[in-house]
């Protein structure tokens, strides 16, 4: 199994589709096997469920996202913690531990980002 996690210092990125890059983390047996930070390429928005798709990811541990690319990554397959904050390692080990606090309902369009919009307004 493969978990992405979007990526910054050590830290869940807080917006899915501006991340530019995504800790993968491989898993087996329940542990973390190796991680690795790749970058996005310029990719973002409703690229990255293609890219993640792309890279064998099955699941995706993340803060705020909106819901086109809610969508977009339930269409590729991929599964989905949103809402989640803090560091990247310990979230993957506390998904793998069952013990991730995470929020399905959770969406970016409660706060308004640097980029000058409320993420809500957009479709990631």
């Amino acid at each position: 199994m493969k978990i992405a996690v979007p990526y910054d210092n050590g830290e869940v990125f807080g917006h899915f589709g501006k991340t530019e890059q995504f800790k993968v983390y491989t898993v087996e047996n329940d542990k973390i096997a190796s991680g690795k930070v790749l970058s996005t390429n310029g990719n973002g928005h409703g690229a990255l469920s293609q890219l993640l798709s792309s890279w064998g990811i099955s699941r995706v541990i993340c803060g705020g996202i909106g819901e086109g690319a809610k969508n977009a990554l339930a269409s590729a397959g991929i599964e989905l913690d949103c809402g989640v904050t803090g560091n990247a390692d310990e979230s993957v080990r506390a998904y793998l531990g069952g013990t991730l606090v995470s929020n399905p309902d959770f969406s970016c369009g409660h706060h308004e980002h640097a980029h000058g919009h409320s993420c809500g307004n957009h479709h990631d």
